[in-house]
């Protein structure tokens, strides 16, 4: 499964979760939730992912956690916010750069439709 196989998927299950939940839930119920919707689809989930930043030849341990990396192919970055600003997109593609990654999802589970909550973010590496 390609990059935008994968990214499909998300989507899917993004809405589905989003029908049925609606808005306005923490953002750490849709993180499980949307866990169990792709595991449930055969999908490889690692939740919490580290990512180490590396200077030099150090890895350093800071705080950095992916919300969901999906067949170790898409992060996604979860958010349950009135609104997402540009520093999150911008979160994003930090994380994408520091793990060498070139595909995610901003999912903003708070937006009033999930269409307007999903934004995707290309690290051209």
């Amino acid at each position: 499964m390609n990059e935008n196989e994968v990214a499909k998927e998300i989507v899917d299950a993004a809405y589905k979760i989003h029908t049925t939940l609606g808005p306005g839930l923490l953002e750490s119920v849709y993180q499980a939730v949307l866990e169990y919707e792709l595991r449930k689809r055969g999908l490889q989930v690692k939740r919490e992912q580290a990512i180490p930043i590396v200077y030099e030849d150090i890895h350093l341990e800071v705080g950095f956690r992916a919300d969901l990396i999906v067949e170790n192919k898409v992060i996604i970055e979860l958010k349950s916010v009135e609104a997402v600003h540009p520093v999150h997109k911008k979160q994003l593609l930090t994380y994408l750069c520091l793990a060498n990654k070139r595909l995610g999802l901003l999912i903003n589970f708070g937006a009033l439709l999930i269409k307007d909550g999903i934004s995707r973010v290309v690290n051209g590496l």
